[in-house]
């Protein structure tokens, strides 16, 4: 089922993607995650997939596995979200609309829609651990928050693997970084 929700106001649709920031201002625990951010390269530091419906939401991240979580009252606040999400402190950045711009048939669009959140739904009831070898983007046994996005638009054909503004260095062409998915579509900052 394809369902719409809005956070901040940017509208999205199931399989679209929340871009975010680490960081936040006045906590220590806001700079902590600040300063993780400057290790990745460009503004977004963090891919989360709608799934609908309303707030629900999947992401591999901070709780050391891929897990469900809700965004309430249209707006993002990641303090409010902790217990479901684990000590992750970030911004909202903006949307990510992998499926924008593409000529679709008739239902084609809400099928791949489903497929995409049916893919990561399966993920985060499995608890599959999150993957900290960047380097292996192909695995299906464990996820970093982009690869999860990655591997579940791979499977209905979309490749967001575009290494768009990210530096070259040489062996990382296989990472997914938040921020090439951000470059790589169509997209809409709350700034």
């Amino acid at each position: 089922m394809v369902t719409e929700y809005e956070i901040d106001g940017l509208k999205l649709k199931t399989g679209d993607l929340i871009c975010t920031s680490d960081g936040g201002a006045g906590s220590i625990d806001g700079q902590f995650w600040r300063l993780v951010g400057k290790l990745i390269p460009g503004d977004v530091d963090h891919i989360v997939v709608y799934v609908g419906p309303d707030g629900r939401c999947v992401e591999a991240g901070a709780k050391g596995k891929v897990v469900f979580f809700n965004i309430r009252n249209n707006r993002w606040n990641a303090i409010c979200m902790r217990d479901e999400r684990g000590p992750l402190i970030d911004r909202f950045y903006g949307i990510a609309y992998p499926l924008a711009e593409r000529t679709w048939a008739e239902g084609e669009e809400e099928a791949v829609r489903s497929k995409v959140a049916a893919y990561c739904i399966e993920q985060a009831e499995r608890q599959k651990p999150y993957n900290l070898n960047f380097l292996d983007s192909a695995t299906d046994s464990a996820f970093y928050c982009s690869q999860l996005a990655y591997k579940a638009y791979l499977g209905v054909g979309i490749d967001l693997n575009t290494n768009k503004s990210i530096p070259h260095i040489p062996g990382t062409e296989s990472i997914v970084f938040p921020q090439e998915i951000w470059e790589g579509c169509s997209h809409l900052s709350v700034a």
